[in-house]
């Protein structure tokens, strides 16, 4: 075959799924389930610390005002819907969801939550998992009263979801500070088993709850964030102990997704390897367009990494130079890479299939 005839069929494949996509647009709903990465501003109405509703936040974002998306500007599900051509999701808490708004889904996600019920007590007052699941609950019983029972449990079963979680039961739990309850208790390689089988509870729930078509993000290399480089490394090496944890964590978990879809005999679960794709501009930044991939665009103190990014804060002039926007979150710019890679990456980066192959699969069912 001839590189010509091949570029021909290639692009031939690319229009088909995206205009398999296009056309589906309306017919999905999209859930979000997690934490920081993915919430759209459910904080904004809860009193905690984990918030993101003032200046700088939103710099970026199209109104130029904070939402409660921990960016600059769009966040993961954002990027995700826009590539649909859906409506992006309301946050779950906010009063604007009502009527025939419901029917775009809704996003559940609360900054600072793990797996575990005890990740993020700091911030005291966050939508912990099961009461994200609860909420979810909820939810349906509110579409039921618009669209009926039988065609709820039809959108549910037809939707999307993402769910991201994981990093906080280190970063905010067993790592948060010396002696921490958990590290006491467990070694880091028994901990990890221990949180993934916690995971896998909270997965099973979903499957319940009536999802079938499930993206579940791994950590990022959770010892090259800013934060972490600010207190744990001495040399702008990544944070080894806590790559050790992602090393450990991520592997378990695509493991665990497996045979959950084994047991089920069919491909629910998808596994997106965010490690791999945070680590393709860490380790490359200027291949990616970024000056730099360990010095936040806000913050204070080394790579700007110390405490929150607020008004006081040193801010780039340029956000889209830097592949973290504060000291634990990627920049709109690195945003849009992870979600291409979840769009159309390969088996590397997304296991069994990227989110084009599952739209043109299910536009075939």
């Amino acid at each position: 075959m001839t590189k010509l005839v091949k570029i021909s069929i290639g692009f031939a494949i690319f229009g088909l799924i995206s205009t398999i996509m296009e056309t589906h647009a309306e017919a999905r709903a999209f859930f979000v389930f997690g934490d920081s990465l993915v919430d759209n501003g459910n904080n904004n109405y809860l009193v905690t610390t984990a918030r993101a509703d003032a200046y700088p936040y939103g710099i970026d974002y199209p109104s130029h005002q904070a939402t409660g998306r921990f960016s600059n500007g769009l966040n993961i599900p954002d990027i995700i819907s826009e590539s649909m051509g859906w409506e992006p999701t309301l946050p779950y808490l906010s009063p604007q969801l009502m009527g025939q708004k419901l029917l775009i889904g809704a996003n559940f996600a609360s900054a600072g939550v793990g797996v575990l019920n005890d990740t993020g007590i700091q911030f005291v007052n966050i939508i912990r998992i099961y009461q994200q699941l609860n909420y979810f609950e909820e939810y349906k019983q509110r579409v039921s009263e618009v669209i009926g029972e039988d065609e709820t449990q039809k959108l549910v079963k037809e939707s999307l979801v993402l769910i991201t979680l994981g990093g906080n039961d280190f970063v905010n739990n067993y790592f948060l500070v010396p002696y921490s309850a958990r590290s006491r208790q467990y070694s880091l390689p028994k901990y990890v088993p221990f949180v993934i089988s916690e995971y896998k509870k909270v997965l099973k729930r979903l499957y319940k709850l009536g999802f079938r078509r499930v993206i579940v993000t791994g950590t990022g290399p959770l010892g090259c964030v800013p934060a972490e480089l600010a207190q744990h490394s001495t040399d702008g090496e990544c944070a080894k102990e806590l790559q050790k944890a992602a090393s450990l964590f991520n592997p378990q978990l695509v493991k665990m997704l497996k045979q959950l879809n084994h047991g089920l005999g069919k491909d629910v679960f998808i596994a997106a390897n965010t490690n791999l794709m945070h680590m393709d501009f860490i380790a490359n930044p200027t291949r990616f367009g970024f000056v730099t991939s360990k010095i936040a665009c806000c913050g204070q103190g080394p790579y700007n990494g110390l405490g929150l990014c607020t008004p006081l804060s040193n801010l780039c002039p340029n956000r889209d130079l830097y592949a973290f926007w504060d000291p634990f979150h990627p920049s709109e710019k690195a945003n849009r890479m992870i979600v291409q890679q979840i769009l159309t990456g390969s088996n590397l980066y997304m296991h069994p299939m990227n989110l084009s192959t599952i739209m043109a699969m299910d536009s075939r069912a």
